[in-house]
Formats: structure tokens, C-alpha cells, sequence
């Protein structure tokens, strides 16, 4: 009977250990993971803060020119004036016209070629269309081959011809780019200066007067962008400007040699070439 009790009891002690070491070795592993768990203030840290250069081309940078850009250009700017037809008429019955042998000379108008910097200002308003507005003044000297009287220089003016164009892109978002574009340009002269040594017959006296009249007219222009490192881009653009019919006084009222005002009409087609660097905002 004894015996039988003692049996009992350790089997009720057998299975009441082996319901409870499943439980102990649950806390163990639990108590293992938890300890093999990263410590988060030592591996999260701050992103690094590397910017991207003016002078880098990044990830984020964009590619070409598109929609939305807008464009500040410096370029040096080759102004080749292209008289291509002019009439000087004097008074028929002047001094100037008998010394000269006749009244009215045709094609005998130049007019100096200038190199100056220019400032172009560009905004894209879809990926293909553009519009920019170019400012520059040159200065020029004029002459005029009148008959016998040979060359007499004219006298000087500065030009500064507003140019507003709307361009098609072909290749928006590309490095290379190329572009046509039709505009309207003001030619509007200021600083005007008569002849200080005209030479001839009457030593200055022939031209002694500069003004020139406001002209407006078409513009036509081919060029290209090249995205050169980030917002860098070349720019190399070619313009032609019609400017007809542009009227010119080269003397006074009261001059007694050409009996009153000499009359120039001139077509002056200037072809403007530029090359420079533009950046995008």
C-alpha cells in the first residue's frame, strides 16, 4: 500500500515537471531574442548633407531645357550691318551737287561692323517654345561716297535693337538642343554725332548734322543650346534683322553747300551673331 502511494506521487511530480519545463524554456528563448536585438540609438543616424555643386552634374540634376526654366545668357555679339541698297539725294541745285557731278547716288552707303557684349533673357513656356529678349547697344561710324566728292565720313551713332523672339526647341530635355525662332526687333539710335573731319571740298562742311529715326522690323534667328555641366549651357545663335527704308539727315536746314538737309534712305539687314554661357534657374 505504501508502495502504491509512493508510486502515485511520483508520477503525479513526473508530469508536473514536464508540464512546466515547456513554460521555462519558452522565458529562454524569449529572453534570448530580446537581448539579440539591434540598439537603435547606436545604428540610426542622420543622413549625410552633401549638396550638389554650381559646377556638378547630380542626380537630380535636370537634363536639357523644358517647361518652366528660365535662362540669363551672356554672349559676345558680332553685329555685321549689310547695307544692302541706300540713296543719298542732295539738293539739285546746291554746290554740293555740282561739285559732287549729279544729285542722287545710289548704293554708296557703308556703315562700320562692331563686336559688343550682350544680355539675353529667356523663359520656356512649354518644352518647345521659348520667348527671349535680347539687350545690347553698339556703336557704328558712317561714310558715304558721294560722286566727285569721294568718301565723306557721316558721322557716328550707337543702336540698340530690342529683340524679342519666340523660338521652337526640336529637342527639349537633351543636351544638345537646337532652336529657329521669328521675333520683331526696335532699332532705336541715340548718341548721335556729326562728322568731325569730312575731308573734300569744303572741309566738313558737307555733312554737318547726325539723326536717324527709329526703325522697326523682322527678325529671324537659328541657334542651339549645349548643356555644358549642371545648370551651365553653351549658347551659339544667329540673327537676321530687316530693317528697310531707314531714314537719315546728314546736315542742317541752314547749311548754304547742300542747300538744306542731305536725305539718306538706307536698308541697313544687320546679321547679329552671338556665343556665349547661359545659366538656368
Amino acid at each position: 500500500m505504501a508502495t502504491a502511494a509512493l508510486f502515485a506521487l511520483g508520477s503525479v511530480s513526473f508530469a508536473v515537471a514536464q508540464t512546466a519545463a515547456p513554460g521555462a524554456h519558452t522565458s529562454v528563448s524569449a529572453s534570448s531574442t530580446m537581448q539579440a536585438a539591434p540598439d537603435a540609438s547606436v545604428h540610426l543616424h542622420a543622413p549625410d548633407d552633401h549638396r550638389c555643386g554650381i559646377f556638378q552634374t547630380c542626380a537630380n540634376t535636370k537634363i536639357g531645357l523644358g517647361k518652366g526654366d528660365f535662362v540669363v545668357r551672356l554672349s559676345a555679339l558680332g553685329v555685321i550691318t549689310n547695307n544692302t541698297g541706300s540713296r543719298v539725294k542732295l539738293n539739285a541745285s546746291s554746290p554740293a551737287a555740282a561739285l559732287a557731278g549729279g544729285s542722287i547716288f545710289r548704293h554708296n552707303v557703308s556703315v562700320t561692323n562692331q563686336v559688343m557684349p550682350e544680355l539675353t533673357l529667356e523663359y520656356f513656356l512649354t518644352d518647345h517654345l521659348s520667348l527671349d529678349l535680347i539687350a545690347s547697344s553698339t556703336r557704328h561710324e558712317a561714310a558715304a561716297h558721294v560722286g566727285n566728292l569721294g568718301k565723306l565720313d557721316a558721322g557716328s551713332f550707337w543702336i540698340l535693337p530690342p529683340t524679342l523672339t519666340a523660338a521652337y526647341h526640336f529637342r527639349p530635355h537633351k543636351r544638345f538642343n537646337p532652336y529657329a525662332g521669328l521675333g520683331i526687333t526696335v532699332a532705336i539710335f541715340h548718341n548721335m554725332h556729326q562728322a568731325t573731319n569730312l575731308g573734300g571740298a569744303f572741309n566738313g562742311a558737307v555733312f554737318d548734322a547726325m539723326h536717324m529715326k527709329t526703325n522697326v522690323g523682322p527678325s529671324f534667328n537659328l541657334g542651339f543650346d549645349y548643356q555644358l555641366v549642371g545648370n551651365w549651357f553653351f549658347n551659339f545663335d544667329i540673327k537676321q534683322i530687316l530693317l528697310f527704308n531707314q531714314s537719315v539727315h546728314l546736315s542742317q536746314r541752314g547749311n548754304p553747300i547742300t542747300g538744306g538737309r542731305v536725305r539718306v534712305h538706307d536698308d541697313v539687314h544687320p546679321t547679329v551673331v552671338g556665343a556665349g554661357i547661359e545659366y538656368r534657374f
